[in-house]
């Protein structure tokens, strides 16, 4: 089998797009698992599946480079319209996810902004494994969580080059609060409209950006009253931009790039 690909990144949130339009490719777990491994696979935190949709420019599935499928990836979804718009011209497309139709805009500099939709924020939602306010979970740290089709569990630092992001992304990401299992983050708020991220991503590892994670990073920070409606994302890959007004959908803005195409046999 023959299965061909293209690789982008955001912000050194790297992805894989497997175009499913004109030859359908089974993707199982197993075979994911091998596609993401970096020493013997393409490697990637997260891989896209393209598809026809009836009802917008394309449908799009997403799973973790272990194999476990997630309903968001602000990343590929972003770098996916940036080949849709390239095909067709257009300044914005609408792709089809687990979370609805999401609408995709290229901008006069060249970035690429994605509605996510709007935040989880019950606890049944996420979900958590118990009813709480997930504004202050009853976690060290005090942290907040949310979901943006994907469990957020946000913790809010005075200095986060002292976080140790592994372990404490690896403790977090299983806790027992999570049935689903979480993406974990560190926010250092330098003032209203910039914050500094540091990401554990569930099922990835440390990652130098994610839109999921910004977008949850920003509702959740807005919810303790910490930040306004739009901020700047300082990622360790780079810069994003995220706004919520407290009522409709989250947009995320930032760069997209192309990495590398190419076919992997089995």
């Amino acid at each position: 089998m023959t299965i061909a690909f293209e690789k982008m990144h955001a912000n050194g949130d790297d992805f894989v797009i497997v175009d499913c339009r004109m030859r359908d490719v089974t993707l199982p777990p197993d075979l994911i698992r091998r596609l993401g491994d970096r020493q013997r696979g393409i490697g990637f935190n997260q891989i896209a599946i393209l598809r026809h949709c009836e009802n917008a420019t394309a449908d799009l599935s997403f799973w973790n480079a272990d194999g476990t499928s997630l309903a968001a990836c602000g990343s590929a979804t972003r770098g996916v319209a940036g080949k849709l718009m390239g095909e067709t011209g257009a300044d914005d497309v609408t792709v089809r996810t687990s979370r609805g139709i999401l609408r995709c805009m290229r901008h006069p500099d060249g970035q690429i902004s994605v509605d996510m939709g709007l935040p989880l924020l019950l606890w049944s939602e996420i979900p958590l494994a118990e009813a709480m306010d997930t504004a202050r979970l009853p976690l060290a740290g005090d942290p907040a969580a949310c979901s943006m089709g994907n469990p957020h569990c946000t913790f809010f630092v005075d200095d986060i080059d002292q976080v140790d992001v592994e372990a404490r992304g690896r403790e977090f990401e299983t806790h027992p609060l999570f049935p689903n299992r979480t993406n974990v983050h560190f926010v250092q708020v330098l003032d209203p409209v910039r914050i500094r991220l540091r990401i554990w991503e569930r099922g990835a590892g440390i990652s130098p950006g994610s839109g999921s994670c910004s977008c949850a990073a920003v509702v959740n920070g807005i919810r303790r009253g910490l930040l306004s409606e739009d901020v700047d994302v300082l990622c360790d890959g780079g810069l994003l931009r995220v706004s919520w007004n407290g009522r409709d959908g989250v947009q995320l803005a930032g760069p997209v790039e192309p990495v590398f195409c190419g076919e992997w046999t089995a």
